[in-house]
């Protein structure tokens, strides 16, 4: 072999491992996807008890609240169909259910549908839309940033209760409406027809355990980059009678109204109705995205009883085979999990099944002295069928936010049917402390099984511990609150009002982050300027009073359209020491960026951005005044400021500066990179800095036509610098032949001032560095503008000229014409306030 075909075969060999280890590292990838945790961000429910937010439903939890009532008398006549016979006909043992309130109430209007719509539509839908929104709400997702995104929808639901009732009345109320209404798959269609959304979207029944089957493949999705964010939950409404004439025909119902789950009187369970939906990301986006993470999905698993002793009957080997797949597909170990959220419904049959499958998992090669807890959530709301798996997977969240496990109740016997002492297992009958091992994370697992014999388990960690960053409150916060209507206004007011006089010592920042940036902002709007939750909360309900209290404003804004902001950069002679200082101490997003502006001028000045800026041991205060260093400066606090409002959500639609401002605004435009825009402004203050001193600069109080005939016959000293309005304009040029200039005008009853300048920009005294200086732009990469750029040189909107290094060079020399720019922003609908 010669070296030419050595050498060939060496770089083939080369390639191919290249190409082997781009192969094995995509391998990686996609098995390590397969398992990713992904995260809880948000959560929203309306569950029996009043429990209709996740707080509520805490406190319902914690307390041990038994929520099971009599049926309300606005579904059925409990009296005309109440028989505690089991077998007479037609009729049900049980007068008892878990409800929640307000079920036929609907604001159409907020979600789009109108009134005669909403007839048509099954309750269940309507508040699936509501608990969808407040669970984004809860994760601090804007719903009209979610438009066009690849997020889905995953909804458990079976029940068919509105349909039925509309049928029984003869089909009057059947309209154009009727089938979009009832149907589940609109159920879970609506909702991304609402917010926009683009990702998969389905419903799920698998009767009991539709609503953690829905959350798995969620999981599933989210792992297979089918979608980057999901909602997963589920609903349960009881409308009518049916359901508890079928399920006490079958047996299935607690004479007495309780699930007495594990209990040695368990007869059955108590059905129960609500909905509850979460939303979801990989971890790795949550924690990138800075969202708040509620928990973590280690793992989930799905399968079929298959054949057992009967169709709805539960398979015990079934239970031990899901609960291993999930555990594997978690990466946990057995032992690792110390809580269980059972299905426990309460049977005869399904109790002792079920305990003895976790048993056999989870008390396998377990410590005796380390037994794990399990427990039902529907022993407190009874079984909400469709929507149980949900229950159960936010009361994990909020046990292992508070790491504290609830009471189970109803446990005062144990069943014997299940061998207590052979299980390292125990039921909590109080509130206790979930303790952690070692240090290592609490993890739960939860189960859900279908009467149709579809079963899910879910293991459930809690949030990995964040980076804990100082605490840095700004003096002032605006917190704003808005609504669809006046009423709705005055109600969210109420509750925030509530929320802030029970939690006086809460985080403003963190309030006023979240309701400005993670919210909808509707027409009717209030925002108040404050420095704590206390006094938030006493303005609030100084204005509930009589609308108005000090730094509190409220106002109906049109949002037909977004408004239009422009960014405006000042120019040379803004620059002051200590600017800045106060956002670069209370303002995280602020001082990273002025961090990554010194970091990356620091080849180009020879003394440390920050420290010509702040007044620190060892500064001197004229550094600043040195153009060399005021140009750096200014452009690095603009463009610090800049992306401080955009952090906030404002955004402009056109920028423009006045001379050195331009360069941050082409910046902010996209015209050219942060390191480029840096790499200019430092070598041009530079360049500029090394020119003679002595020139002059002075505002003329005249128009342009009279400044422009006093200087003609000097236009090889003294040029027209600035347009700044209609009678201010600024030239600038050599000493002496300006101040004749002034001197004359003066004599002519026109006024000026003398700028304090360290040399005369935009004058034929920049000559000398335009050749250099315009030798660098043609060393920079330019982009056209992502947003509108108003030309200081046209004083009109920017076209391709400012992509060409010519451009940039006129810049240097030629006036800077900001009135003509104010105008053409006038021109374009803009408007200063």
């Amino acid at each position: 072999m010669d070296n030419s075909s050595e050498n060939d075969y060496r770089a083939l060999l080369k390639r191919s491992l290249v190409a082997l280890d781009d192969l094995q590292a995509k391998v990686d990838a996609l098995e390590k996807a397969k398992s990713e945790p992904i995260a809880i961000i948000g959560m929203g429910c309306r569950f029996p008890g009043g429990a209709d937010s996740p707080e509520k439903f805490w406190r319902l939890l914690y307390k041990g609240v038994d929520a099971v009532t009599e049926v309300p008398a606005d579904r059925w006549d409990v009296d005309a169909y109440y028989d505690p016979n089991p077998d007479a006909p037609g009729k049900s043992y049980t007068r008892w259910g878990a409800f929640i309130e307000q079920v036929d109430l609907f604001d159409p209007q907020f979600f789009g549908i109108t009134p005669r719509e909403a007839i048509s539509m099954d309750p269940q839908h309507r508040l699936l839309l509501e608990v969808s929104w407040e669970a984004l709400e809860n994760a601090g997702q804007s719903a009209t940033a979610l438009a066009e995104s690849l997020t889905g929808v995953y909804v458990g639901i079976s029940g068919t209760d509105y349909s039925s009732n509309v049928i029984k009345n003869n089909n009057r109320n059947v309209d154009a409406y009727f089938a979009s209404g009832v149907s589940h798959s609109i159920a879970a269609g609506r909702i991304s027809y609402f917010l926009g959304l683009h990702g998969p979207n389905m419903a799920v029944d698998t009767a009991c355990s539709s609503s953690l089957v829905a959350v798995h493949l969620a999981v599933q999705a989210l792992r297979t980059g089918e979608c980057n964010m999901a909602l997963a939950g589920g609903v349960n409404l009881l409308l009518t009678v049916d359901g508890s004439i079928a399920t006490s025909r079958a047996r299935m119902m607690s004479f007495d109204g309780r699930c007495k789950t594990f209990d040695a009187s368990a007869d059955g369970y108590v059905r129960g109705e609500g909905s509850g939906m979460v939303v979801l990301k990989r971890l790795s986006d949550a924690m990138a995205d800075g969202d708040t993470i509620h928990a973590v999905i280690r793992g989930s698993a799905l399968n079929q009883d298959g054949r057992s002793n009967g169709l709805t009957a539960p398979n015990g080997a079934a239970q031990v085979a899901v609960i291993r797949a999930a555990l594997d597909n978690a990466g946990v170990k057995p032992q690792d999990v110390s809580f269980v959220e059972a299905h426990g419904t309460g049977t005869t049959l399904g109790d002792p099944i079920e305990i003895n499958a976790l048993g056999r998992v989870y008390g396998a090669e377990r410590d005796p002295s380390d037994p794990f807890f399990v427990a039902s959530a529907k022993t407190n709301i009874g079984h909400l069928e469709s929507a149980a798996g949900i229950v159960g997977l936010i009361k994990l969240v909020l046990s292992l936010q508070n790491r504290i496990i609830p009471p189970h109740l109803h446990f005062r016997n144990p069943n014997p049917y299940i061998p207590w002492d052979n299980l390292p297992v125990k039921v909590p009958v109080e509130p206790l402390p979930w303790k952690t091992r070692n240090g290592t994370p609490r993890i739960a697992g939860l189960s859900s099984f279908g009467f149709s014999g579809t079963n899910a388990h879910v293991i459930v960690a809690e949030a990995p511990v964040s980076e804990v960053l100082p605490e840095i409150e700004r003096p002032l916060h605006i917190l704003t609150v808005s609504a669809k209507s006046t009423a709705a206004l005055n109600e969210s007011v109420a509750r925030l009002e509530e929320y802030l006089s029970q939690n006086p010592d809460a985080s403003l920042a963190d309030i006023s982050y979240t309701a400005n940036m993670g919210r909808v902002h509707f027409e009717q709007r209030l925002a108040l300027l404050t420095d704590s939750a206390a006094e938030a909360g006493d303005l609030l309900a100084t204005w509930r009073a009589d609308n108005t209290a000090p730094g509190l404003i409220s106002s109906s804004a049109n949002i037909i359209n977004d408004p239009e902001v422009v960014f405006l950069f000042s120019g040379q002679g803004s620059q002051y020491v200590d600017m800045g200082r106060q956002l670069y101490e209370t303002q995280p997003t602020f001082r990273k960026v002025l961090d990554k502006c010194a970091e990356i001028l620091q080849p180009h000045l020879e003394k440390p951005l920050l420290s010509v800026i702040f007044k620190t041991e060892g500064s001197n205060a004229q550094w600043l005044n040195d153009t060399a260093y005021t140009q750096p400066a200014l452009f690095a606090i603009e463009y610090a400021l800049a992306q401080l409002w955009r952090s906030w959500g404002v955004e402009p639609s056109v920028v423009m500066g006045h001379s050195v401002g331009e360069y941050v605004a082409a910046c902010i435009a996209g015209i050219f990179s942060l390191e480029d825009g840096l790499r200019l402004i430092a070598v041009r203050g530079q360049l500029m800095s090394n020119l003679p001193a002595g020139g002059v600069m002075a505002a003329i109080f005249a128009t342009e036509d009279r400044v422009a005939e006093a200087v003609a016959a000097y236009s090889d000293e003294v040029s027209i610098a600035a347009i700044n309005g209609p009678n201010n304009i600024v030239i600038s040029g050599v000493g002496d032949t300006v101040q004749f200039i002034l001197d004359k005008l003066k004599n002519e009853g026109i006024k000026s001032q003398r700028l304090t300048v360290s040399h005369a920009f935009h004058s034929p005294l920049m000559d000398p560095v335009l050749d250099e200086f315009e030798q660098l732009v043609a060393s920079v990469q330019f982009s056209p503008p992502r947003v509108g750029l108003i030309s200081n040189l046209s004083g009109q909107l920017a076209g391709d000229e400012v992509l060409e290094p010519a451009y940039w060079r006129t810049h240097v020399r030629e006036a800077v014409r900001f009135a003509d720019s104010i105008q053409a922003l006038y021109q374009q609908g803009y408007r200063l306030y």
